[in-house]
């Protein structure tokens, strides 16, 4: 996954790896979500702003060209920085 991504191309890929939904996410500056687990295994690729993701304690600090990928039901905590953030997402029930 590449910063040079259009989310059409990001949606296609998607798509032809079997994700069945892809939507654009924005977050506003300085938001905290505390934690969570989703119902589907998500794969992700931040395309402004940065954030910070913890995951079994560990806490990955994510700009511009960084992806994640959780797989359903685990736990973690999201942190999205002074301008906010904003990524694409695939998912997978």
């Amino acid at each position: 996954m590449g910063a040079t991504l259009s989310f059409d191309s990001f949606r296609s890929q998607a798509m032809a790896r079997g994700f069945t939904e892809v939507l654009e996410r924005s977050w506003a500056p300085n938001t905290a979500v505390s934690p969570h687990s989703h119902p589907f295994r998500a794969q992700a690729l931040l395309v402004q702003g940065e954030m910070w993701l913890t995951v079994e304690g560990k806490t990955r600090h994510l700009q511009p060209g960084d992806g994640f990928d959780l797989p359903a039901g685990l736990v973690h905590e999201e942190r999205y920085g002074p301008q906010g953030a904003t990524y694409w997402v695939a998912r997978l029930a």
